[in-house]
């Protein structure tokens, strides 16, 4: 069972992280956003590529949903953290991060 202190220390010890406002959020970053956390710190969005969003779904439906509209589609996912143990949490953060780390390839012209 995790809460936003682990949510904030796990994301915070990634690799070049920040963490700013976002809307009515605290939004953590690499190159790019990575996580949300919501304002009532029950809950996270985190950006999984859509197989892996499948499968932490399929895996731990407790745990996590695709969210309910486009930015879903995409791969974000809401985490319910007191359903996460913080293996799991960490686990979770660090598969999000690398997508918000990674560099994008150059479109080619």
């Amino acid at each position: 069972m995790t809460n936003a202190a682990d949510f904030r220390r796990i994301a915070l010890a990634l690799p070049g992280v920040a963490e700013y406002l976002h809307f009515d959020r605290h939004a953590f970053k690499a190159r790019v956003t990575f996580a949300t956390l919501a304002p009532d710190e029950l809950t996270a969005n985190l950006k999984f590529a859509p197989d892996e969003q499948a499968l932490k779904c399929a895996v731990a439906p407790d745990a996590f949903v695709a969210l309910d509209n486009a930015w879903g589609g995409q791969g974000w996912t809401r985490a319910a953290l007191a359903a996460l143990s913080e293996p799991e949490l960490a686990a979770a953060l660090e598969m999000a991060w690398r997508h918000g780390a990674a560099k994008t390839k150059a479109k080619r012209r």
